[in-house]
């Protein structure tokens, strides 16, 4: 951990020297990170989560390395269509939490803050900014993003868009889950191909994104099926694991890495020991950075993480052939939006699937969507059978605090828990 502080310490102050010199030291300790990966992979972890390490890895450095080919994206964008004209996915929620994990957010949220963005801004966001402002990330060929599900994405992506004069594109999503308003999103879509063609000057071939689309389905598919077949077994993980999954099965979906993770995940499970310990699902993003929930929970035969909201967002079919429609229906059918209801029961499906014993709200501060929806989560979780612990803190933010409490509460709710599966 000290060689992490000491780099984070670096790069914050190459970057008030040159902020280019502190991005070229970002992008080396990737790549060394990356390397490790490749060579000396954590045994502990199922083959497929080890290729899911070095795939998400490879896709953060891709903006580092060619960020004229990158575009700035919300997490729920659709990027079947960047991936046709050659853009690699440059995700602010992704990158935020690489940033954390280097030990370099401190510096860039206090510059978000300096310039004025509200503190109750989620971390992630204040994270991303920060360090676009500081000239520690580069400046994309452009920007899409949408509101689906998160309310500072209209803040963030549009201040983005004004600091790097970039193109950006917005896509609205209604709450509201019917035909009508797929068609208003596929329509759109529709524009956001034509955006995409002007700023790359590629063009796209709908034949190879209706496979991208049913590359994506079977992704999907794979993944759900994965969840299932895990109910009984044991798949031991860590903290980021899980975080990866929930990038890759949204800003990867139509890519030939993502639907390999996902047949590799079939083949693992079925060698996979039988269940043991107390199985957690989560909901939400995870604290990565927390002892306390590290301690509780990573690479742990008492007590794992069977699974996390955010890799299972979408549940519906998809029409290949329709590949705009099936893009649009996967934003406006998204577990997340609408009404709290369907994200809890969503949330209560899916952890009975994975035969979870407890569930994890996690009440990441700056999140308001999560944040008031945990009571009535709490009470519709436990009426199901699901003991379910509200958990507060900071998927990002390392200076947040609260370890001890933490310690606590998720150390009561497991002992609360019993035996299960054991």
């Amino acid at each position: 951990m000290e060689i992490i502080e000491t780099f984070g310490h670096t790069v914050e102050k190459l970057c008030e020297e040159s902020p280019e010199k502190a991005r070229t030291l970002l992008k080396t300790g990737w790549e060394a990170q990356g390397l490790k990966f490749r060579l000396l992979p954590d045994r502990r972890l199922q083959p497929a989560d080890r290729y899911l390490a070095k795939l998400m890895m490879d896709t953060m450095l891709k903006p580092l390395k060619n960020p004229a080919d990158s575009a700035i994206v919300s997490i729920f964008t659709p990027c079947e269509l960047l991936s046709e004209t050659g853009l690699s996915p440059y995700n602010a929620e992704a990158f935020s939490c690489y940033v954390s994990a280097s030990k370099a957010e401190g510096f860039c949220m206090e510059q978000a803050l300096s310039d004025g963005i509200s503190e109750t801004l989620c971390s992630y966001h204040k994270t991303f900014l920060g360090a676009a402002k500081k000239g520690l990330l580069p400046r994309p060929r452009c920007i899409v993003y949408t509101n689906l599900i998160c309310d500072a994405n209209l803040v963030t992506f549009r201040a983005l868009a004004d600091l790097y004069q970039a193109p950006s594109f917005f896509i609205d999503v209604p709450l509201k889950q019917n035909e009508e308003n797929v068609r208003y999103v596929a329509d759109q879509l529709k524009e956001l191909a034509a955006f995409l063609e002007e700023q790359t000057g590629r063009e796209i071939d709908e034949e190879r994104l209706k496979e991208r689309v049913a590359s994506s389905s079977r992704s999907l598919k794979n993944y759900q099926q994965f969840q299932k077949e895990r109910a009984g077994k044991y798949i031991p993980t860590d903290l980021v694991t899980p975080l990866y999954a929930g990038m890759t099965q949204n800003i990867l979906l139509g890519s030939r890495e993502e639907e390999k993770y996902t047949e590799m995940l079939l083949k693992d499970v079925e060698k996979a020991a039988p269940a043991r310990g107390k199985r957690i699902y989560w909901m939400h993003t995870i604290p990565f950075w927390s002892s306390a929930v590290r301690e509780a929970l990573a690479f742990k035969e008492d007590a794992q993480i069977v699974g996390c909201e955010l890799a299972q967002v979408f549940d519906g079919e998809l029409d290949p052939e329709k590949p705009y429609e099936s893009m649009a229906r996967r934003m406006v059918y998204h577990n997340l939006n609408g009404g709290i209801s369907r994200r809890i029961e969503a949330g209560i499906r899916h952890a009975k699937e994975a035969e979870a014993d407890g569930v994890v709200w996690f009440a990441h501060w700056g999140c308001k969507h999560t944040l008031g929806g945990a009571r009535l989560a709490k009470k519709r979780f436990e009426e199901a059978g699901i003991p379910l612990l509200i958990l507060d803190g900071d998927g990002c933010d390392q200076s947040y605090g609260g370890e001890g409490q933490t310690s606590t509460r998720l150390g009561a709710f497991l002992e609360m828990l019993g035996g299960a599966h054991e």
